[in-house]
């Protein structure tokens, strides 16, 4: 068994967790949040919905198969959802040293180092969950030699920061869709892909209403939506057309806010691969993945838009849409990755959307 150096979890409480170091050695701030997802560590890491937050693994033993072969297809990582890992550092109760995958190239700790992410573990993951219940998401840092200052990454447009700097172009499909970047899963291109879709990645800034496309596709993304102006002005255009536009998690708070509603910060978030929600007015239930940290108020959605799914744990808001235009948004994620795949089934109705729009312009 190596030698591994002591570290420590504090939050701005001032409840203190020891443990042990696994990462890169260094002590950072950000927002303490938990998930609850049993696999599915190397895509959660490379999530940009995560900046700026140190991850607290509920399920005890993470590390065992390792972190894939960095492969890419059309341009993208096959195995990851970014081209990095944006959580600030990684909290967990038991690291499995040995690991192994047929599809695995190092360790999880391995790879924390070459990304200079800390990584503490031998600490009760199940007591800082209970504290974050209780109490709600809070700042938190990880110290292993010299101390930081506590920071809350929500007061920064996070959107910026991880959203890409030009416009890139996936694939050469039959329908052509931009999609907005708030800091997008690569999961949604590769679903995209594989229904004939060319696919014009944008900035989050990007004013994409006199481009040529045949629908619009909003990012997940972290942080604050309301931060987003920008991108919520130029989707505010946009619902004054006719093209299909589609959004997930950020995406889905983007379109109600450009539609006249409200959004606020949940209590400790979302962020799981079990959360139950039905379609709304249905009995319909479907298990989904989900990362996020507002959620839209469904009572401040104007005549014209309705609730389109329902979280049965809270009965917060999971999607919206247009009563009449093809506007529509989810905010658990239907590419899920990892997750269950129950909802992918949206982005059929996405196509479907488009297709109908073409034929109309015919």
């Amino acid at each position: 068994m190596p030698d591994f150096k002591k570290i420590k979890l504090v939050l701005e409480d001032g409840t203190e967790f020891s443990g042990k170091s696994f990462g890169f050695e260094k002590s950072v701030a950000g927002e303490v949040v938990f998930y609850t997802a049993m696999t599915g560590y190397p895509e959660s890491l490379t999530d940009p919905s995560y900046t700026g937050q140190i991850l607290v693994a509920t399920y005890p033993m993470i590390g065992n198969y390792g972190v894939p072969r960095d492969l890419k297809e059309e341009g993208i990582f096959q195995f990851y959802e970014s081209e990095k890992i944006h959580i600030s550092g990684l909290v967990i109760s038991d690291y499995s040293v040995e690991y192994s995958h047929w599809n695995a190239m190092k360790s999880l700790g391995d790879w924390l180092k070459e990304q200079e992410v800390p990584g503490i573990f031998d600490v009760d993951t199940r007591a800082i969950t209970k504290i974050l219940r209780e109490k709600g998401s809070m700042r938190g840092k990880i110290v292993i030699d010299e101390d930081v200052e506590f920071i809350d990454p929500n007061a920064e447009n996070l959107v910026a920061r991880v959203s890409t700097k030009e416009k890139v172009v996936y694939g050469n499909g039959k329908y052509k869709v931009v999609l907005v970047d708030c800091g997008v899963k690569y999961n949604i291109i590769r679903c995209l892909l594989k229904r004939d879709v060319t696919v014009v990645r944008v900035p989050w800034d990007y004013d994409f209403n006199s481009d040529e496309f045949d629908g619009i596709f909003l990012s997940n993304g972290p942080g604050d939506p309301a931060r987003c102006e920008i991108t919520i002005a130029n989707i505010r255009k946009a619902l004054e057309g006719e093209k299909p536009i589609m959004g997930i998690c950020l995406g889905n708070q983007l379109m109600a806010r450009a539609a006249g509603a409200e959004t606020y910060k949940l209590k400790y978030g979302h962020r799981s691969h079990n959360q139950p929600v039905l379609l709304a007015g249905t009995d319909r239930c479907f298990i989904t993945s989900q990362n996020h940290g507002y959620a839209i108020d469904s009572k401040t959605l104007p005549q014209d838009w309705e609730p389109l799914f329902v979280n049965v744990n809270d009965k917060t808001n999971e999607g919206v849409r247009h009563k009449t235009k093809p506007f529509f948004s989810a905010q658990f994620h239907p590419e899920a990755s990892s997750g269950p795949v129950d909802t992918e089934y949206l982005f059929d109705e996405f196509i479907e959307a488009i297709e109908k729009y073409k034929k109309g312009r015919a």
